[in-house]
């Protein structure tokens, strides 16, 4: 499997998004489960089937992208607001970019790397490594590149985020990613009750940095991807359950410009797993 992952590497983007639309279609076409899924989630935000079937594509676009952005070589990307992530850098209190499951979330780490890392320091991005060994060794090495750390799951790695925004450097999370038991809080997405994480809420809170919100626009017949910044609409909360709850709305919001390119089919409402709460107690 990893040699066949180094040589789609080598592909180039428009054949990849291709092959992945492809792909997208025959998963929604053979799970039953997933395609309820997908359906459900995007009835719960207020869009039909019509409105959100693109989705089905670029699912499978950012899986079959992978291997470029992880091991090929680098893909054009466009900027859009980026003057408010040159203004949050010369405050000095560090940045928590946040994205949702939306367009692709690789890129945007990466763009944010090779543009303002020499000058600011390496941004430090959440991960959660793979179960599979060989993928895990590929993540692994895609990720150590110039201006990119990664901070795992663990209490370890939110001392390391926590670190770099007191050192006034960047730091990335999927707020919409739902966490183990005991690590977020049921709170409204898109009208329904979702398990929502409060680590973003509390780095805020806890170290002053400024948040922001990107996403990175897949665009068409492999063009590359442009890179969308902006500020929330209200400066954060300093009650964390509000703090969670913006959050939340901002996500929506960022979703609603672009439902085509947002993950509809990922178990946003599932219930936590049963695991151990010591990175959330690590931010409090």
């Amino acid at each position: 499997m990893s040699s066949l992952f180094r040589l789609f590497s080598r592909c180039p983007l428009w054949l990849l998004h291709a092959l992945g639309a492809a792909l997208g279609w025959l998963a929604f076409a053979l799970s039953p489960t997933y395609r309820r899924r997908f359906v459900a989630n995007a009835a719960l935000a207020g869009y039909t089937f019509a409105q959100v079937r693109g989705a089905v594509a670029h699912a499978g676009r950012m899986t079959a992208e992978l291997p470029r952005l992880w091991l090929g070589m680098p893909t054009r990307m466009e900027w859009e607001g980026e003057a408010c992530v040159d203004a949050a850098y010369a405050k000095g209190r560090g940045i928590l970019f946040l994205t949702p499951h939306m367009g692709c979330f690789e890129i945007t780490a990466q763009g944010l790397a090779q543009r303002y890392s020499a000058a600011h320091g390496p941004i430090t991005v959440l991960y959660r490594p793979a179960r599979q060994p060989w993928l895990a060794e590929v993540m692994e090495q895609s990720r150590q590149r110039p201006g990119l750390e990664t901070a795992p799951t663990t209490l370890a790695g939110v001392r390391q985020m926590i670190k770099a925004l007191r050192a006034g450097r960047a730091i990335g999370l999927l707020p919409d990613q739902v966490p183990p038991e005991g690590m977020g809080q049921w709170t409204p997405f898109f009208g329904q009750p979702a398990y929502t994480m409060t680590l973003a809420a509390r780095l805020a809170l806890q170290t002053g940095a400024t948040v922001l919100l990107v996403w990175g626009e897949r665009l068409g017949w492999g063009r590359g991807f442009r890179l969308h910044f902006s500020e929330m609409q209200q400066p954060i909360s300093n009650e964390l359950d509000t703090a969670v709850a913006q959050i939340n709305q901002e996500m929506e919001r960022l979703i609603r410009a672009c439902p085509a390119q947002y993950l509809w089919g990922y178990a946003r409402y599932k219930h936590p797993r049963a695991e151990t709460a010591a990175a959330s107690k690590g931010a409090a």
